[in-house]
């Protein structure tokens, strides 16, 4: 076996394919610094507006001085214990109006978003009546609202308490969440018959945009002119639509379903990143990168089927091709993934496949013939490696089926191999018997020797 040239063809073959696998990995390197250029740009934005941002709140805060007489050296001993105690919601009901601005960078692009939001929020009075005996002494309370990044707020509006109006100053004022909003509430207030609180505000962001359902019955409704949302998070929407101009979505949750009211005791706060929140991204459509990635993983797929189709060629007409010829074909193929990356940048990942496979099927008709000596057979392998970029870019484009129909284009290559050479007579390839001298390369016996 060591002395079968078709062996040795194989093995050459095979050492080719292996050798390609070099500049795939450099490729792949190459889109994970591209990539990461882009995350750069998405860091940048941040950095000079806003980052994600999360609602929680409103909520009322109450500084408590509680008085206790303790018995110490048999003497009474007055003590105080000083805590913020924070009341949530009744109904919490949160209606925005989101408008995406794209952003450019160089030929990187990305959102920030600005949503108009109102914040309607109706408090048990009774519970605040109740809690409160006569050994307590309780502070100017006051309404919170913390955000995730401050600088995202724009315009604030004046907080309407039972139709009376009261400014609003900057600070949060909640434990570990500086970044927000408050305003004092008068003590009177806590008083009436009913409590409600609604204002408005401007925020600004990128990437995500969460509200922690702090109502006993939340809802949060939210319009946006991105068409292109992710819900993925602590809570689906209870409705949606998405449209090409955007879309409109409404959340709703509970205290049996999200166990917020336990959240908050006195004087502390549960971690508010780790409160779960109605959230929702904007997403990009199309990641050029990640396409172009998941790509060249099929890049030995492409290559190893244009090797075998050579191969097979070699076998039923016994022209012979150089493992050089072969070595300068799969870097062609190579260079269409360089040509994708490239070009995607530019006019997206779609336009840039076709234009690809319109360059690489070009160059390597055009070299095909002076190979094969016929326009014919190189225009037959053109509209294969074309049939073949097509079928790859199906198969990224139906990621849900992508195993099916994978499995499919090889099985179909599979049958027609087996098809064609089923009358092949491989012992009688590598025996070495004597030319005729007509030269008819078809029935050369030597056809798969390594050098011509």
């Amino acid at each position: 076996m060591l002395k079968s040239a078709l062996f040795w063809k194989v093995m050459t073959l095979l050492g080719c394919m292996l050798l390609l696998l070099i500049p795939l990995s450099m490729l792949s390197s190459l889109i994970d610094e591209r990539s990461s250029y882009r995350d750069d740009v998405e860091q940048s934005l941040r950095q000079s507006t806003s980052g994600p941002q999360t609602i929680t709140g409103p909520l009322i805060a109450i500084p408590i001085t509680e008085l206790t007489t303790v018995m110490e050296d048999n003497k009474e001993v007055k003590k105080e214990r000083r805590f913020i105690r924070y009341y949530l919601p009744e109904n919490l009901s949160i209606v925005g109006k989101q408008t995406v601005e794209p952003r450019h960078i160089g030929i990187y692009e990305g959102q920030i978003w600005r949503t108009a939001i109102t914040l309607d929020a109706t408090f048990n009075r009774q519970q605040l009546n109740n809690d409160f005996s006569g050994n307590t002494q309780i502070g100017t309370p006051y309404v919170v609202l913390a955000v995730g990044d401050s600088r995202g707020i724009g315009k604030v509006g004046e907080l309407d308490i039972n139709g009376k109006s009261y400014p609003i100053e900057p600070g949060s004022h909640l434990p570990g969440v500086e970044q927000g909003l408050h305003a004092i509430l008068p003590a009177e207030h806590l008083q009436d018959e009913k409590l409600t609180l609604r204002f408005s505000l401007d925020l600004m962001g990128t990437k995500q945009l969460a509200v922690v359902p702090l109502g006993r019955n939340s809802q949060f409704t939210l319009t946006s002119n991105w068409p292109h949302p992710s819900f993925i998070g602590d809570f689906l929407p209870q409705q949606r639509t998405v449209t090409e101009s955007g879309f409109t979505a409404n959340w709703q949750s509970t205290w049996f379903a999200n166990n917020l009211n336990t959240s908050f005791y006195d004087g502390q706060i549960v971690d508010v990143d780790r409160l779960p929140a109605f959230s929702v991204t904007v997403a990009n459509p199309v990641d050029q990168y990640q396409l172009t990635d998941r790509a060249v993983k099929y890049a030995i797929l492409l290559i190893g089927l244009t090797f075998m189709s050579f191969f097979l060629l070699e076998t039923l007409t016994g022209l012979r091709v150089h493992p050089m010829q072969y070595l300068l074909v799969g870097l062609s193929l190579v260079m269409f993934y360089l040509v994708l990356l490239a070009v995607s940048e530019h006019i997206g990942f779609n336009g840039a496949w076709l234009l690809a496979s319109l360059i690489c099927a070009g160059i390597n008709g055009f070299y095909l013939k002076a190979i094969l000596n016929s326009w014919k057979t190189s225009l037959m392998f053109t509209t294969g490696l074309l049939t073949l970029d097509a079928v790859l870019w199906q198969l990224l484009q139906s990621e849900d089926s992508a195993l099916l129909l994978g499995t499919g284009v090889l099985f179909v290559v599979l049958s027609a191999i087996m098809m064609l050479t089923r009358h092949t007579d491989w012992y009688g390839m590598s025996k070495k018997v004597q030319i005729p001298e007509t030269g008819d390369a078809q029935k050369d016996p030597d056809r798969f020797r390594l050098w011509k």
